[in-house]
């Protein structure tokens, strides 16, 4: 009841309207494709592996339908825990002749591109377009003559550059053309729309800046004309930009941006499109919107929200987890152990450089996340444990092997705590609150839990908002696993 009483705080209100934020996670950067009546959305990620798909049919109910890529060779950075921030910033997915195309840069390897008929999966192997350093925000374009092209930022604020690309989106067949330079231009997305090439970018930086609408008869290349189409105004959203233009058969047209709320991370809104002089005009005049009429798709939905809870039954983990940095096969396994997910521990200097550390999205302001750890496995100098992720941030719960005694320790903003000896089955709990206090707990047979350490300092880093995370390692010593059952989250907010 908790959850689904919850369901009508954001998101999908349940009586033909909604309230913004739509998506209260970290699905930073989104840029979504309409094929009929469905819609896909994809996002940044980072370091994260890989690049989620969402589904919905309503522009405001969604669900993880799949991924882009399973991990990032680039460089062996993402392999090695070194590549934080880095990896997949602001793609953009397109659909055309009967394929769906995804592109996005990471800041030091270069331009990718892989495409796919069914967002579900598979997706082909990561395409390395062009290979440098200080490009972001990709955006292909086929005209209706089939000419191809690719726009794209540069780190540090633009300008806007737009190159020729051969038919199949595989490689750029020039060095391309300033087109714009704004105030930290970036996030670039082109359109064809009431006869103009539109380039729909942000401007101004993440925490504070506005949309912005660059349009041309003549051009993808322009010369165009600008206007300011949505900014803060009298609301208190601060930096509404950085999205996707979605025109619906119905005629109405819609623009899913975010909004960047510190730890977290960058949520996404809704926002109605209104056309004046041929320009879209959006949310109330140029303002968002906290509540609004749904989209008429032609489609009723329940409210619902992307995955959470895994009860690691399945044979493969829920999409809504990732890998922080490249997974390393064979050393986590869901069929070792019936109904559990079975972690190897692999040696590491502490928490952000531990392998196979599996995460996931917080889903709104507070919520409650639990999980049943089975230490039986451990070795000596083993630790496996849930944490909150976010920058160099120090947060979690964990249970030590120390010469084959078990303990359970936790660190909070810095402070360290040390709870009882414990043997068998032991629960872990993250209790969210990011408007108040969160903080973990510890239990011995799932009912009564005892509060360990003090608040959690829980904060972004990385670009990326605070997430929770499953892990396990060992400082020194070698082997030994830990078996994880039944992780539950529950949202509140």
């Amino acid at each position: 009841m908790e959850q689904q009483s919850a369901l009508s705080k954001w998101g999908d209100l349940g009586n033909g309207y909604y309230r913004n934020p739509v998506l209260n996670a970290d699905y930073s950067d989104p840029d979504v494709v309409r094929v009929g009546k469905d819609f896909y959305m994809v996002c940044s990620e980072f370091h994260y592996m890989g690049i989620p798909v969402l589904h919905s049919q309503d522009l405001v109910n969604w669900e993880i339908v799949g991924k882009a890529y399973d991990r990032l060779d680039a460089a062996p950075g993402y392999s090695e825990m070194d590549a934080y921030g880095r990896g997949s910033w602001a793609p953009s997915i397109t659909f055309h002749n009967g394929w769906f195309y995804l592109y996005f840069c990471t800041p030091t390897e270069g331009l990718f591109m892989t495409r796919t008929q069914d967002p579900a999966g598979p997706w082909e192997p990561l395409h390395c377009v062009y290979q440098t350093e200080g490009w972001e925000d990709p955006c292909p374009f086929w005209d209706e003559d089939g000419t191809a092209y690719l726009g794209h930022s540069v780190l540090g604020a633009g300008p806007i550059i737009v190159h020729r690309m051969s038919a199949d989106g595989k490689s750029l067949l020039d060095n391309g053309k300033v087109v714009y330079v704004g105030k930290t231009a970036e996030g670039t997305k082109f359109y064809k729309s009431h006869g103009y090439y539109m380039l729909v970018i942000p401007e101004g930086g993440v925490g504070k800046g506005w949309q912005t609408v660059l349009r041309s008869k003549e051009s993808v290349y322009g010369p165009f004309e600008r206007k300011v189409v949505l900014e803060t105004g009298k609301t208190n959203v601060n930096g509404p930009h950085q999205g996707s233009l979605i025109e619906l058969d119905s005629g109405e047209s819609w623009f899913i941006h975010f909004q960047d709320t510190g730890a977290l991370g960058r949520v996404c809104h809704l926002q109605p499109v209104c056309w004046e002089d041929d320009w879209p005009v959006m949310g109330n005049a140029g303002e968002p919107v906290s509540i609004w009429k749904k989209p008429d798709t032609g489609v009723s939905l329940s409210p619902s929200r992307p995955q959470t809870s895994d009860d690691f039954a399945g044979p493969s983990l829920g999409l809504q987890w990732a890998f922080n940095h490249n997974p390393i096969e064979g050393k986590i396994s869901l069929s070792q152990q019936p109904g559990a997910l079975r972690m190897y521990s692999m040696k590491a200097a502490h928490l952000l450089s531990a392998r196979n550390t599996l995460t996931q999205k917080l889903m709104g302001r507070k919520g409650q996340i639990t999980v049943r750890l089975d230490p039986s496995g451990m070795a000596a100098g083993q630790r496996a444990g849930l944490a909150l992720l976010g920058g160099q941030s120090e947060n979690w719960v964990e249970v030590q092997n120390r010469d084959g005694k078990l303990y359970v320790e936790a660190v909070a903003g810095g402070t360290a705590a040390h709870g009882p000896l414990t043997e068998g089955s032991l629960w872990l709990r993250c209790s969210v609150d990011l408007d108040g206090v969160t903080s973990f707990a510890f239990s011995l047979d799932g009912k009564g839990f005892m509060h360990l350490g003090g608040a959690c300092e829980v904060v972004n880093g990385f670009w990326k908002g605070a997430r929770p995370g499953l892990y396990t390692f060992h400082t020194h010593g070698s082997g030994g696993y830990a078996d994880w059952y039944g992780f539950e989250y529950k949202m509140f907010d």
